[in-house]
């Protein structure tokens, strides 16, 4: 209590010795010149001090808004910069992407096992391909049909379907009563002429041994007509009379055996198809064209056959002017080699018609060409070993199983086999070719 009372007591003592001392200093200013001064130095300290004091606010309101101002351009910077930092990392993300649907690099071995094709391509002449269906038939120029010249009935055989056979071999056995007929006359003729040459011009007369060679002739050759070889007529005797009236019939040429359509037993008239032989290192293909379709073909232009994913050559031999009544198409003959005896009478084939370009032109395989994100068609180039990239092209004719293709330079190196194994690559990379 008493040293609270004491604190307010000597604070009214120093104010009052305050108002005191500044009532001195007024009268004191105004009684002397040199007090004036000393005023004067008093109130322009006071103003200095004010200025000094205005200019420091001045100057500390200027480094605020300075300090404000920076601050803000150091935000405005940061937040550029964030956004330079986002837009960099996004065109980074882009620039990687387009190398990704660019190209890809694969390694020897991967190639190797995925059996990764590359080639160049340069302008060369292609074919374009008219498709016709056709049907492989037996070479009518090496065929030939066994058949008896006389009604005979057939004993045995000795050839089977699908048998090759060699010139002269025994093919089949028949019966005929012309036959036996023919081969009596034959034995009683040849019986006669070798008498009368034996008596000679001294006994019998010019006439006489005129008539039995004649005659001696005239039977041989019945029984060539009938289809014998001289080997099996110089066989006849009377020692063989129990086979008289049968005869066999062999190959006349190399071949096989295409048709034997027969039984033991059966009577064949003169002229029927026993057995059919044929030559097929060389075969016949019927291509049945539909009468609208205007086709500039001559003889020997090209064509390709094509059985069970096998490809084989042929040219046009001929080339029918009439219309088949039946199926209304037209015919058209080709001639194919079949050194590997795979193509057979009766096949069903495609036959593709070949007409070259008039000029060299830059084609591709179609299964090098791929699809890309934007769904233009790409081919993957190979700029260094293992290194390839999408490279976009324009289409042109399809040449069979080429495709002319714009936008690549000659001797360019392209994928020509595996192309979908890279685009499945570089999907694996983070670029889907087929816009999944």
């Amino acid at each position: 209590m008493n040293t609270i009372f004491s604190k307010k007591l000597l604070a009214v003592v120093i104010s009052s010795l305050l108002v005191g001392l500044t009532t001195n200093h007024d009268a004191f200013a105004q009684s002397s010149d040199n007090t004036g001064s000393v005023a004067k130095v008093s109130k322009q300290d006071v103003k200095e001090h004010k200025d000094d004091h205005d200019e420091h606010d001045h100057e500390k309101g200027h480094e605020e808004e300075k300090d404000d101002h920076d601050e803000h351009a150091h935000e405005k910077g940061h937040e550029e910069d964030k956004d330079g930092h986002d837009e960099h990392g996004h065109e980074g993300d882009n620039k990687e992407g387009a190398e990704q649907e660019e190209g890809i690099t694969i390694g020897p071995k991967k190639l190797s096992l995925a059996n990764i094709k590359v080639e160049r391509v340069v302008p060369e002449y292609k074919y374009s391909a008219i498709y016709a269906p056709g049907e492989i038939k037996a070479n009518g120029y090496t065929s030939y049909v066994v058949s008896p010249r006389t009604e005979s009935v057939i004993i045995s055989r000795h050839a089977a379907l699908g048998e090759h056979v060699e010139i002269g071999q025994k093919l089949v056995t028949l019966f005929s009563e012309a036959m036996a007929q023919a081969q009596a006359d034959y034995l009683i003729a040849s019986t006669e002429w070798q008498r009368v040459k034996k008596l000679g011009n001294k006994t019998v007369s010019e006439s006489r041994l005129l008539q039995a060679e004649t005659t001696y002739n005239a039977s041989y050759g019945k029984l060539i007509a009938l289809g014998l070889t001289e080997k099996a007529i110089n066989g006849i005797s009377n020692k063989d009379i129990k086979a008289f009236g049968q005869y066999t019939l062999t190959a006349q040429r190399e071949g096989v055996v295409l048709l034997d359509d027969f039984i033991q037993g059966q009577r064949v008239d003169a002229g029927d198809t026993v057995m059919l032989l044929a030559d097929e290192k060389q075969l016949w293909v019927e291509a049945k064209v539909s009468p609208n379709k205007k086709l500039s073909l001559s003889i020997n232009s090209p064509a390709t056959i094509k059985l069970e994913g096998q490809s084989y050559k042929a040219k046009v031999i001929q080339e029918a002017h009439t219309i088949d009544p039946k199926t209304r198409t037209r015919i058209i003959r080709l001639a194919v080699e079949n050194a590997d005896d795979k193509l057979h009478s009766g096949m069903f084939v495609k036959v593709y018609f070949q007409f070259a370009t008039k000029q060299k032109v830059m084609a591709v395989p179609e299964g090098s060409l791929i699809r890309s994100a934007g769904g233009d068609w790409t081919v993957f180039v190979e700029d260094h070993p293992g290194e390839f990239k999408a490279t976009e092209v324009n289409l042109g004719r399809a040449l069979g199983d080429f495709r002319e293709i714009i936008g690549l330079e000659s001797g360019t190196r392209i994928v020509t086999k595996g192309a979908f194994f890279v685009a499945s690559e570089i999907a694996k990379g983070g670029f889907d070719p087929h816009n999944h």
